[in-house]
């Protein structure tokens, strides 16, 4: 066994740097937050370790005139807070075009038309901006004739704030370019842990078969977060914890986690699946948005032991938009029936962490009776997306020792930090790449996101119905008590997030 581990563990096991097609890379919005913090960093890794072929650009869409000589210098800087190394960044910076444009004004397109010139790269846009930019940025792309055959465009979460304006993008974007060059992307589809649900199901006979209502008792999906409004005021207060988490990221996760086994794994085989997921989740409509469902917003309280104010007081005003949402679902299909699946998720919550847990049924008789253990705790799988991914598996065990029979939890544990020497990317760098090589599978189909809002739009419709106000918890805490209520009415708890 240690040789087998040794074997995994040495350079050569690394998987391939696949270089990509020459490309050209269009990025909207790339003052903004996501760009500086996520896209840039991420193209840079991609260049530092040579995946970026040497005759690729990357296009800087600005539309402050300041911003032609400012922007290479946020990126610099933010590139060094990554830990780039100075001939890195100088490396990256070359390829790096900035264009004037405004997205609301057709003529500004003609710098990037002249930018980009005439070239037979692939050409994807990156709309790094809020959606109702998305509309105007393809029509005017579209004007200006700077769309071709192999050209992209990849649509940032979330799409659109309901069903009806999710539709009319979708629509507006499928005038100008087919589904198949057309990306909408969800960075969570691209974390390594995330991506090991299918390799961890239908690779491992061991779990595969005991993937069912017939040996899961309950799953528990949670991705809780520390932070605050930080500098996404105006955007969250209109869009709410619903709509900017459980909508895309907890959706995706949960259909990754639940569908039947693709005859493939190709991009439209994944896709149907998930979406016959999404088509079997029972709606939760009417009285049961308020049986199934918790709303909650922070107050005032500590966080890393420094006192944080509430959700207001950073607004400025006062406001009913949800930070914290729980919700018990169920899937309505052969498989999952009769399992219920909890969906948590919150801002200024006690740990930042992100996981699946899956609770397996326990076993119908204990013989270790007379002293050998208290209980007998059920199997738990845990999925660590972040911090510290990895895998866990709880067993009962025995205490070692020549003594009375003794029989305790304890854990399986294998985390990608021990596990592999290679360096955990982020999920922007592999979905990037993904992009340029034409590869959807770790997108979203235009009818995810339709029957995503399709569930949703009702659970938000009945929130407003019935004036359900959010519950009030503390910052730092792990929500409001009507979400340990949602679960432990039926006798289950949230799983404990220090395990792993």
């Amino acid at each position: 066994m240690d040789a087998i581990a040794d074997r995994a563990l040495r350079p050569e096991a690394a998987p391939e740097r696949t270089p990509v097609p020459p490309f050209d890379l269009v990025i909207f919005g790339a003052g903004g937050d996501l760009a500086l913090r996520k896209l840039f960093p991420a193209l840079a890794q991609r260049n530092r370790e040579g995946v970026l072929p040497e005759e690729s650009r990357i296009l800087a869409i600005v539309r402050k005139p300041e911003d032609l000589e400012g922007l290479p210098k946020q990126v610099a800087n933010r590139l060094n807070e990554e830990g780039l190394a100075a001939e890195q960044v100088a490396a990256f910076l070359r390829r790096l075009t900035v264009v004037q444009a405004d997205a609301l004004k057709p003529e500004t397109f003609s710098a990037l038309k002249t930018a980009l010139g005439e070239t037979d790269r692939v050409r994807s846009f990156y709309l790094s901006t809020p959606p109702e930019l998305f509309i105007p940025i393809c029509q005017n792309l579209a004007k200006a004739d700077i769309l071709t055959p192999t050209s992209r465009v990849i649509l940032e979460k979330p799409l659109g704030h309901d069903l009806a304006s999710a539709r009319e993008i979708n629509d507006a974007v499928a005038a100008i370019l087919p589904e198949s060059r057309t990306y909408r992307i969800d960075h969570y589809l691209g974390k390594e842990t995330v991506q090991n649900l299918l390799v961890l199901r239908f690779a491992n006979t061991l779990f595969e078969r005991s993937w069912s209502s017939r040996d899961i008792d309950n799953v528990q999906i949670t991705v809780a977060e520390t932070v605050g409004l930080e500098s996404r005021a105006g955007y969250y207060d209109k869009a709410g914890h619903m709509r900017d988490m459980v909508q895309n990221h907890l959706m995706q996760l949960l259909t990754l986690f639940a569908i039947e086994p693709p005859n493939m794994l190709e991009a439209g085989a994944v896709r149907d699946e998930k979406i016959k997921v999404l088509k079997a989740l029972r709606p939760i409509v009417g009285p049961d948005v308020q049986r199934y469902t918790v709303r909650g917003q922070y107050g005032p309280g500590q966080m890393d032991g420094q006192r944080v104010r509430g959700y207001t007081d950073e607004l400025g005003f006062a406001s009913n938009t949800e930070t914290f949402v729980a919700i018990r679902c169920e899937i309505d299909n052969w498989r999952w029936a009769g399992v219920p699946i909890y969906l948590r998720t919150g801002k200024r919550m006690a740990q930042r962490y992100s996981e699946i847990a899956v609770t397996f049924k326990p076993v119908p008789h204990s013989i270790f009776g007379g002293g050998s253990c208290d209980r007998l705790d059920a199997n738990r799988l845990v999925i660590r997306l972040q911090p510290n991914d990895g895998v866990q598996l709880q067993l009962m065990m025995k205490v070692p020792g020549s003594g009375r029979l003794k029989v305790v939890p304890r854990q399986l544990d294998l985390r990608y930090s021990t596990a592999f020497d290679e360096r955990t990317p982020d999920a922007y760098e592999r979905l990037l790449t993904d992009v340029i090589r034409g590869d959807q599978t770790l997108f979203m189909h235009r009818d995810e996101v339709e029957q995503a809002w399709a569930w949703v739009d009702p659970i938000i419709a009945g929130w407003q119905e019935y004036s359900l106000h959010p519950h009030r918890y503390t910052a730092g805490s792990w929500g409001p008590s009507q979400a340990i209520g949602l679960i432990e009415r039926e006798g289950r708890s949230w799983a404990d997030p220090d395990l792993i």
